[in-house]
């Protein structure tokens, strides 16, 4: 079977390391945990009620300005299916260890959730994110304003089908 070449995402270039503000979207595995639900009332307005999983993802969110201390998490959503984040990298010393970029960022969100989830599961090697993820550099404010309004409406949105929207 022949599968067409996926256009690689990152900046040619880029020095994903330097600070700044990143928009990240994670996805869940199709074997992965719903991470919540997202409940609507009649005055249009969304709540996201966060499963067990989502819980620990929370958890791991907001851990790791602790395990990065150039990681500030500027704004999120736990969706039922995906997380939306936007990441600021500071100009803060990372200390004696190299920077971390934000594909570090992301990959120790992911390990360290999928490992509490399935020691809490009981489900030794089961897979609670996608490989990959999406990501971009926020380089105007105007893109940061856009991904700020995406984050917030995105409960709102989620029973939408794509003709409503």
């Amino acid at each position: 079977m022949h599968f067409p070449k996926r256009k690689h995402p990152r900046l040619n270039c880029y020095d994903y390391s330097q600070s700044g503000f990143y928009y990240v979207t994670i996805h869940n595995a199709p074997e992965g945990r719903c991470l919540s639900y997202v409940c609507g009332d009649e005055n249009n307005t969304a709540t996201v009620i966060l499963t067990e999983s989502g819980k620990i993802a929370d958890d791991q969110i907001n851990r790791l300005p602790e395990r990065f201390p150039c990681v500030r998490i500027d704004k999120y959503v736990i969706m039922p299916t995906h997380i939306h984040m936007i990441i600021e990298l500071t100009n803060e010393s990372a200390g004696a260890s190299p920077r971390p970029t934000r594909m570090d960022v992301v990959g120790a969100f992911k390990s360290l959730t999928t490992r509490m989830c399935n020691r809490m599961f009981q489900t030794p090697n089961q897979k609670q994110f996608q490989n990959s993820f999406y990501e971009s550099v926020l380089r105007h404010d105007m893109d940061y304003r856009e991904r700020w309004k995406y984050i917030d409406e995105n409960p709102l949105k989620w029973h939408l089908t794509p003709e409503d929207l």
